[in-house]
């Protein structure tokens, strides 16, 4: 491994200065998955990073997605995947799986890296003490063919409809990092698997977060000639997906990440969770490295 001068080490320490007194005691959502949470390295390094952060005065709250590894589990247990409208339909079979990948192995994985690394951290899901209320998920789709509006029901698949942060302000009170499983749970007790991107902005709306960072496997929002965009104002993003700039999977992410910015978050980053400490990178230096959406862009 290169090593870096010691003058150098001590120009990176000191241009952090400033952003480490923009975020001081500010609440950092992290929605981790996609590649950053399968690499063994990259999820070393991005321990290591929310460690940092917390010893730096910030108060991360991580919260992780785990569908490859649902989906590992269902085809190990051979429980056949079944889908509506592109949607994954999880009966109570498939919930039972997803609990126990998400809140189990995954979560404490998850707990344990940062504690090897140095920190403390907190497994819970949104069931502990009634995190994250969630109600059953449901889209209304009108037949082509007949005209007809019918409703599509996805079984356990769950929608936050309130978020109670006593219990994280708790751990963080603690010196801890929270780290929850995007499991919700319904007024009878029901199970409710929740989108990750989801539950990370019901929370970061919840506390107030400062920022909400969704790493991903791409870089951030592109355009025309697939470079990066730094910043957007949410009211540019009807445009872009107007003329085709915004398409696909981003389209959902991106008018997510607008209403969470509507709710009061400063800033939503859609950020590569491939590059090596891209939190650090994105929150501790003047330009970032995903694409920033806020109210002002500024």
């Amino acid at each position: 491994m290169t090593e870096i001068p010691i003058n150098e080490t001590a120009r990176i320490l000191s241009e952090a200065l400033p952003f480490l007194q923009r975020y001081d005691d500010k609440i950092i959502v992290v929605k981790y998955g996609g590649h950053a949470m399968i690499d063994p390295k990259l999820a070393q390094q991005f321990a290591r990073d929310m460690v940092m952060l917390k010893v730096c005065g910030l108060n991360p709250i991580v919260v992780h997605g785990g569908g490859p590894q649902i989906n590992k589990m269902l085809d190990k247990l051979d429980v056949k995947a079944e889908f509506r409208d592109g949607l994954r339909v999880t009966d109570a079979e498939t919930m039972a799986v997803v609990e126990m990948v998400l809140a189990g192995s995954i979560n404490k994985s998850i707990v344990s890296s940062i504690q090897q690394a140095g920190g403390r951290a907190v497994g819970i899901s949104g069931k502990d003490g009634n995190l994250m209320i969630a109600e059953r998920l449901t889209k209304k789709k009108t037949d082509p063919a007949t005209g007809e509006t019918v409703e599509i029901d996805f079984g356990f698949v769950g929608e936050p409809v309130r978020v109670n942060t006593e219990i994280l302000d708790t751990i963080m009170k603690s010196d801890a990092i929270p780290v929850i499983a995007p499991v919700g749970v319904g007024r009878n007790g029901d199970s409710f698997n929740v989108n990750a991107d989801t539950a990370a902005g019901a929370i970061a709306t919840a506390t107030r977060a400062k920022r909400l960072l969704l790493l991903t496997d791409v870089a951030g929002v592109l355009d025309k000639d697939k470079q990066l965009i730094s910043e957007l104002k949410i009211g540019d993003l009807p445009e872009l997906i107007a003329n085709g700039t915004i398409t696909g999977g981003m389209i959902p992410k991106v008018e997510s990440a607008a209403a969470v910015v509507k709710s009061g978050v400063e800033g939503v980053i859609i950020l590569d969770g491939r590059v090596p400490h891209s939190v650090l990178l994105e929150l501790l230096t003047p330009h970032g490295v995903g694409t920033r959406i806020s109210r002002t862009g500024v």
